[in-house]
């Protein structure tokens, strides 16, 4: 039975090392059709919530500690089984080893509801373009996870035009329509997280950044102050 491992790597980065290292030992799987390149990217997405919920909601690790993650797995077609009963974590940092197997085991349990349910994330509205286009930042609790572009239809469609997030996995999202169904937009947003996730581009941490830091210049009197302030400088 295969295994995916992370090796020694920091905890702000495992989400791209684990997506990368898993496409590398799929990539004859890939190439004979047992599995697509978008079902690999999605359940590697769904391992890496499972992990996030770990990490940073139970073990609160700092993006700095160094971490390693080692678990099975096994391929069907269109579907890649992680074996959680094999899940290993390594947290190399001040938390005593039973407290993280407790973790682990206590999140384990839990795993496929995990898995299942969406991030409970909130959007809020930070301005518009000149066009008019709506610009949204995206919050896990109180820290911004990522930033949209939408541009409104009518009260029954929205059109994503660009947006990026950082957490639970860095991922790129281009051209989605959504249905508003005369919800607010933000409401919209939340609810259609799932959404986001299938038609995501699952990316580095440092392209999701860039992006995000793109989309909130674009705000109309953003770029102006940005560049007098570096002028100032």
């Amino acid at each position: 039975m295969p295994t995916l491992r992370s090796g020694l790597v920091i905890a702000g980065a495992y989400a791209d090392k684990l997506r990368r290292t898993a496409f590398a030992q799929l990539k004859s799987a890939i190439k004979d059709g047992v599995v697509k390149a978008g079902d690999v990217a999605y359940h590697v997405a769904q391992l890496n919530k499972v992990l996030y919920r770990i990490f940073v909601d139970e073990l609160k690790v700092n993006k700095g500690d160094v971490v390693r993650v080692t678990i099975d797995y096994e391929v069907k077609p269109g579907i890649i089984e992680w074996k959680f009963d094999t899940l290993k974590i390594e947290v190399f940092k001040r938390v005593p080893d039973e407290e993280v197997e407790n973790v682990v085991k206590s999140v384990v349990e839990k795993a496929a509801t995990i898995m299942e349910s969406a991030v409970q994330y909130t959007f809020e509205k930070i301005g518009e373009t000149e066009d008019g286009d709506l610009l949204y930042v995206m919050k896990l609790d109180e820290r911004e996870v990522g930033a949209f572009e939408v541009v409104p239809i009518n009260a029954e469609i929205a059109y994503v035009k660009k947006g990026a997030a950082l957490e639970p996995n860095p991922v790129i999202v281009e051209k989605l329509k959504i249905m508003t169904e005369g919800r607010s937009i933000d409401e919209a947003l939340r609810e259609n997280i799932e959404e986001f996730t299938r038609n995501a581009r699952y990316v580095s941490r440092e392209e999701a950044e860039h992006i995000i830091e793109y989309i909130k210049k674009r705000a109309v009197g953003v770029s102006e102050k940005v560049e007098a302030g570096e002028a100032e400088e």
